[in-house]
């Protein structure tokens, strides 16, 4: 009997001890995963940006120019003998500007978030807003032109959040 109780002690010695083990790690795994610093705005948007963009944000430069009466967006090519990236960056501001013209920001909505700054506006005055795409050498551009201020203001917003979320993948300046 006596034999039995030491064997039971020891036993439940173990058992807390595994136990208080198996707490510490998953205490550390807590702790650790506390101060791993939380996924930035940017990296977001670069993984929401894969799905949407054809093209390597990696071999990309995007350019946002705010103009007097609108705004001129370039995605180019950081080596300009990048074929591969240069077509897809050509047919993907096609589409995106055939889009735009509709009024479907959607693209950039499922990128940046619907409540991206300047959206709600460009998609309620689409039809003030004149699209144009060109091809480019090295990418591809997109001008947007409007008469309407407002339209002008909301396109300038639209620019920073994107200069914003982009990061180092971006470049803008104003005129």
């Amino acid at each position: 009997m006596k034999a039995n109780n030491i064997c039971s002690k020891k036993t439940q010695k173990l058992i807390t001890a595994g136990a208080l083990i198996i707490v510490s790690v998953a205490l550390m795994v807590l702790y650790k995963a506390a101060m791993l610093p939380a996924q930035t705005r940017q990296e977001e948007v670069a993984a929401r940006g894969v799905k949407v963009m054809p093209f390597d944000l990696e071999q990309t430069t995007h350019v946002f120019q705010k103009l007097d009466d609108g705004g001129l967006q370039k995605v180019v090519a950081k080596d300009p003998s990048n074929k591969k990236q240069i077509t897809l960056i050509q047919a993907h501001l096609k589409e995106e500007s055939e889009k735009f013209r509709k009024g479907d920001f959607s693209d950039p909505a499922k990128i940046h978030g619907e409540d991206m700054p300047g959206l709600a506006e460009l998609k309620a005055g689409a039809r003030k807003i004149d699209v144009r795409y060109t091809a480019l050498p090295d990418g591809a551009q997109i001008r947007y032109t409007t008469k309407d201020p407002k339209i002008v203001s909301a396109l300038h917003q639209w620019f920073a959040a994107q200069l914003s979320d982009h990061g180092h993948h971006a470049t803008g300046h104003s005129h």
